[in-house]
């Protein structure tokens, strides 16, 4: 099996997509609710991955 490299970044990218996928599959009952709420949560994996990086910045310098 080769071996696969990613950085920091895409393995959040993957963990994000993966996660808000099985929870807009086991939480919702209809596909239109099933697609808004893992684009939902998604969006919510980006936006705190994002706000986080830049609390660390700011606190490191």
């Amino acid at each position: 099996m080769p071996k696969v490299n990613l950085s920091h970044l895409e393995a959040a990218l993957l963990f994000a997509l993966f996660t808000s996928i099985a929870l807009g599959i086991v939480t919702k009952k209809t596909d239109a609710e099933r697609i808004h709420y893992g684009l939902y949560c998604f969006g919510a994996f980006i936006a705190t991955l994002f706000g986080l990086a830049w609390l660390m910045k700011l606190g490191h310098g």
